[in-house]
């Protein structure tokens, strides 16, 4: 039986979406209770799946990120075998942000971090080529951000599960 979100997980939700820092007690009182049933609510989110896990969100620039590609792969064949033998070789790579199946003419788009265009050259030719099963791969160079969002929109309707 999937766990009912009630009013008060969702704003706690949306509290740790947007700083993960709070504590407790600063969520209890921005909610306007106490601080014992805020953190069994928490531990029951953390449980239940709803928090998967608590992150720092870095400047990419000033780790020496900041080219961002968003590379399309289209495989030659499409078993389910190959397509999970790419997904998981892909993945491994840590330029490999994200990695996802997608419909349409190309199978995979994974978002690739890294230095500068020398660092993707050397990522292309000894990393991403080297895997099997490849037929064409396509990327496009971000050269600027207008939206990047981690917090995603939440609504708390009565009675619905998730």
């Amino acid at each position: 039986m999937s766990y009912v979100l009630q009013e008060d997980d969702v704003r706690i939700l949306q509290l740790l979406q947007h700083d993960a820092r709070f504590t407790v007690k600063e969520m209890a009182d921005k909610l306007g209770k106490s601080a014992t049933p805020v953190y069994d609510r928490v531990r029951r989110l953390e449980r239940e799946g709803f928090i998967r896990g608590y992150v720092a969100i870095l400047d990419k620039t000033k780790i020496e990120r900041s080219l961002v590609a968003f590379t399309h792969v289209q495989l030659k064949e499409h078993s389910s075998d190959m397509l999970n033998a790419f997904k998981n070789e892909s993945s491994r790579f840590p330029e490999v942000m994200e990695c996802y199946h997608m419909t349409g003419e190309y199978d995979f788009i994974l978002k690739i971090t890294l230095k500068d265009m020398n660092e993707y050259n050397d990522f292309i030719l000894t990393k991403l080529a080297t895997l099997p099963n490849i037929r064409t791969v396509q990327s496009f160079f971000v050269l600027s951000e207008g939206k990047v969002e981690t917090a995603y929109p939440l609504h708390w309707q009565a009675g619905k599960k998730k």
